[in-house]
């Protein structure tokens, strides 16, 4: 018996990255990052109302190098995933379909994410009086 030759479908690395893919994935990572980072609001709120030497080791742990970069790292997530929210949503009335549109409103979002960071920061550090 012959056996039938059947399509093989390409992987990743096949295709050639795009915005519009890059969005598609990154949409779901950031997802998945704010799910992270509501676990962490919930443990400084539960620390705030359980002790003082409980909040304590939360802010200790927030004002370390390394929960500042994870504080970067969510606050570009939100920013990111509400942007491409607001983009699925305009799909969603069925526009901005075509293929230059996608891309520019990939890159936008891209864009859109990195100062709307930075601007929240300035706003936070300059209220805050740095760092």
């Amino acid at each position: 018996m012959a056996q039938v030759k059947r399509p093989v479908s390409p992987h990743l690395q096949v295709y050639r990255w795009t915005v519009t893919m890059a969005s598609s994935i990154l949409h779901r990572a950031t997802g998945v990052g704010l799910a992270a980072g509501a676990v962490w609001l919930a443990w400084w709120l539960i620390a705030a109302a359980t002790s003082y030497e409980a909040f304590e080791c939360v802010q200790a742990f927030s004002a370390s190098i390394v929960g500042m970069i994870l504080l970067l790292g969510v606050t570009w997530a939100l920013m990111f995933h509400l942007l491409n929210g607001i983009r699925h949503l305009v799909w969603d009335v069925g526009h901005g379909f075509d293929v230059a549109t996608a891309t520019r409103s990939g890159w936008a979002v891209v864009i859109g994410s990195v100062v709307l960071t930075v601007l929240a920061w300035g706003i936070g550090l300059t209220m805050t009086g740095g760092y």
